[in-house]
């Protein structure tokens, strides 16, 4: 697909306002995170070299890449640039245009029951796709997906419109600390005033733990 033929910093605010269409359910994009490779960038995935988890972001621009966060979560990624070449964009957060019910369904089956809590709560619309992982359960996405390639479904992609520059905000990632984190990487880029956009949640470093002596 030729919108995801340049670098992912560059594709990732042209995907605002495009439309993923998967298993049922559209999501128009809202919310996105670019991410490079080769020893560019620090918080990639694919910063120190393919492996068995990360070689689809080295594959042609178009390959889906999908991973699991904290070991249950799956997030969905478009690689972009150049084979070989190692880029992606998160895709963190959208807004159900179409198979409402259907997204609602997966959210509900996918959320964690709690004593007491009510199996047919309604999700707000706003909240269906909000987020990486609520994005990808409402597509039906699975980690089997992950290598496989835009054209040949299940997923597919619409491109939007084009954006004024005053639609489009940025800022730093999600969750990314140390290198590759804060203002010094601003490739989160979301609509301003949607609500469908996620809260920006700063990375919080995890502390070391000195073993007893």
């Amino acid at each position: 697909m030729r919108l995801l033929d340049d670098d992912p910093v560059a594709v990732a605010p042209l995907l605002l306002g495009a439309v993923l269409h998967g298993r049922g359910v559209s999501v128009r994009l809202t919310e996105v995170e670019a991410y490079r490779g080769g020893g560019t960038d620090p918080g990639s995935h694919a910063f120190r070299g393919p492996t068995p988890r990360t070689a689809p972001m080295f594959g042609p621009a178009g390959t889906v890449y999908v991973y699991l966060s904290y070991g249950m979560h799956r997030c969905l990624n478009l690689v972009c640039g150049a084979e070989g070449e190692a880029g992606a964009v998160l895709l963190r957060a959208g807004e159900v245009v179409a198979g409402a019910e259907l997204a609602q369904r997966r959210r509900a089956a996918a959320a964690p029951r709690r004593a007491g809590a009510c199996a047919s709560r309604i999700i707000a619309p706003r909240d269906l796709a909000r987020g990486p992982a609520r994005l990808a359960t409402a597509l039906g996405v699975e980690l089997s997906d992950s290598g496989g390639m835009l054209a040949a479904g299940p997923l597919t992609l619409e491109p939007g419109p084009p954006l004024p520059p005053e639609r489009i905000a940025a800022g730093p990632r999600v969750g990314v600390s140390g290198p590759g984190g804060g203002g010094e990487y601003p490739w989160r880029f979301w609509l301003v005033g949607d609500e469908t956009v996620s809260a920006y949640r700063p990375a919080v470093p995890r502390a070391r733990i000195t073993p007893a002596r």
